[in-house]
């Protein structure tokens, strides 16, 4: 990269006259050379080494391209048909060690975006040049959200022998769903991703429809053990349109989540059928439409939507191992996603299989009832504590403090989403390292209770193994202090086999138990892919989650984005949607713009279709 010096300060000021801004004159000059078609000219406006990432506004995908060579690639595949216009900034740049930040907005053949670019100085020119460029689309043009000056009256004013009432138009479309009409988008998956998703389907006025085996919007939530929270904090968890009220808990109970769904579901108009399962879809590619079977409160329908899109979870398909004994132990076992708490465990003997968020959780919540609880770790897990996760990790884009600053949900959604993956590791390992000496006593008190710490593969800490691999680590809550204590007991290594009362370790040591849980993850959303439809629409697919970052679990080559997540995929009319809230909110605008723009009939030629290097 090129060295980052400082630009001596313009001679006139560009919070009053724009014009005079250095980024303007950046997207001015760029701004021509889109305009001449000149991929060159247009390139030479980016360092040698450089990184831009696209969310649909030019390549109707999520991706990354690198260096100038990228650009190149990326430009010559899209500028005619995308003709960018009217580039220009929002609010005045800022520079900061020789990075000046600039956000802008601009427009398309099809829509409006917005942006943010870091300018470098080159050192060969002296000239400003784009070391990260994000582009994202957030509108269609003839496809607005009815927002704002947009918003629907609702009422219909005057005297009308005809009227149809709000709550009559509601219930006619509810009953003509699913069998007068068709649907245009099948979510399977009614959580936190598909509502979301959902939401946004509706207010872009595309035929949709949510559904979910569970009895009630929520319930994925309601029925975990009591003691499940969220890890994150509310500035970082709103769903879109409706934020949580501002006297909303920081760390909201998996019931007060459960109920603030299933109100977003009946406030936003999200159609959603509950206590559906879908049994079985396969593709018509003649027809471009899907097949999907479902029973629907017991009952058999088929519908048959164009687009399907799963948004099961990424932490969706258990992973439960196979062990020798399992068969003839004779206490209960399940997996930490079928765990019912801990009321009925007290005095038990318990031993957990793993040691990342759902092991930790569930020893404590055992631990507190009276149950004689031990933690089987079989590899080594990074830990962050929660309160030092808010003020090192978040605090600058998601907290009362960044709020303050006038850092909304949406521009730090933007500001996250500007860093590329290639390097965003470089950006979290200080933060990591300030956490690691702020706590130090906590860990020393860990590791002498034999518990195997890891910082992740380059020391980069908890966000990125969870977009490299999804698994590995446990934000503190309070859990691994009875680690730490004792109080928990701890186990290194791998199980065995199972006997009658007991689990039985590769060394020998045997460990009583009244009740195995495995707390061992979960599979890639491809899984469910291959159950729902076929093994061979699974594997064309490929691997859902990770990086290709060559690190732990996240086999390469270089992706450079999540593998198959919110974007096209090697099966036509097939999509995955997922991750934390915080991933569901913000991804799910860019899938509804993709899906919007195919109900329109409009082209959406994809640029760099994610390729399949691993099957699951």
């Amino acid at each position: 990269m090129t060295q980052l010096d400082e630009r001596p300060v313009a001679a006139t000021d560009p919070a009053t006259d724009p014009t005079s801004d250095p980024a303007q004159t950046w997207l001015d000059s760029l701004q021509a050379a889109f305009a001449a078609r000149d991929v060159g000219a247009a390139t030479a406006h980016f360092a040698t080494t450089c990184f831009w990432r696209d969310l649909v506004a030019f390549s109707w995908n999520i991706t990354t391209v690198e260096d100038r060579p990228g650009v190149v690639e990326l430009l010559s595949a899209t500028l005619d048909r995308v003709d960018p216009t009217d580039l220009r900034l929002s609010e005045p740049s800022s520079s900061e060690d020789g990075v000046r930040t600039a956000w802008f907005e601009f427009a398309t053949a099809v829509g409006r975006g917005r942006g943010l670019v870091r300018l470098v100085v080159d050192d060969a020119t002296g000239r400003e040049v784009a070391w990260t460029f994000l582009t994202t689309l957030f509108e269609l043009s003839g496809r607005e959200e009815p927002r704002g000056t947009r918003r629907p009256m609702g009422a219909e004013h005057g005297a009308n022998r005809e009227r149809v009432t709000w709550a009559e138009r509601r219930a006619a479309e509810e009953a003509a769903l699913g069998t007068e009409t068709q649907p245009y988008v099948l979510v399977i998956g009614g959580g936190q991703g598909g509502i979301a998703l959902g939401a946004r389907l509706r207010q872009l006025g595309v035929p949709s429809l949510v559904i979910d085996k569970h009895a009630r919007p929520g319930d994925q939530w309601r029925n975990r053990y009591k003691s499940l929270c969220l890890h994150d904090p509310v500035w970082y968890d709103h769903l879109p349109y409706l934020k949580f009220p501002d006297n909303w808990p920081v760390f909201a109970p998996k019931d007060k989540v459960g109920d603030w769904l299933e109100f977003y579901t009946r406030v936003m108009e999200v159609p959603y059928w509950s206590s559906t399962v879908a049994t079985s879809a396969s593709f018509d590619e003649a027809a471009g439409e899907w097949r999907v079977e479902i029973e629907r409160e017991g009952r058999p329908l088929v519908l048959r939507p164009t687009h399907l899109v799963l948004a099961t979870g990424m932490s969706g398909k258990p992973n439960v191992p196979v062990i020798p004994g399992q068969d003839v132990f004779a206490g209960e076992q399940h997996h930490s996603s079928q765990h019912p708490g801990p009321d009925a465990y007290a005095g038990k003997r318990v031993v957990v299989i793993g040691s990342n968020n759902s092991a930790f959780d569930i020893c404590g919540a055992l631990w507190e009832t009276g149950a004689d609880v031990t933690m089987v770790q079989r590899s080594s897990t990074h830990i962050v504590k929660s309160d030092s996760l808010m003020e090192i990790g978040l605090g600058d884009l998601y907290s009362e403090r960044a709020l303050a600053a006038g850092m909304s949900t949406e521009k730090a959604d933007l500001v996250f989403a500007s860093l590329p993956y290639r390097i965003m590791h470089e950006f979290q390992i200080p933060l990591y390292e300030r956490m690691r000496e702020r706590d130090a006593d906590f860990y020393a008190r860990l590791e002498a209770a034999g518990f195997d710490l890891d910082w992740g593969d380059d020391g980069s800490g908890l966000f990125m193994k969870y977009l490299r691999r999804g698994s590995g680590y446990y934000i503190d809550v309070g859990a691994a202090e009875l680690v730490a204590d004792g109080e928990v007991k701890l186990a290194r290594g791998q199980v065995d086999h199972l006997t009658e009362d007991a689990v039985v370790l590769a060394d020998g040591t045997t460990l009583p138990a009244d009740l195995v849980v495995y707390a061992t993850g979960y599979g890639s959303m491809n899984g469910w892919a291959a159950d729902l439809i076929s093994q061979e629409v699974a594997d064309r697919v490929g691997k859902v989650w990770g990086l290709g970052s060559d690190t732990t679990k996240d086999p390469g080559p270089w992706e450079g984005e999540q593998r198959n997540m919110w974007k096209p995929t090697q099966q036509p009319n097939l999509w995955f949607h997922g991750g934390n809230l915080h991933q569901s909110r913000h991804y799910s605008l860019y899938l509804a713009l993709q899906l919007t723009a195919r109900h329109a009939g409009m082209a959406t030629p994809v640029f760099g279709l994610q390729e399949v290097h691993h099957l699951r």
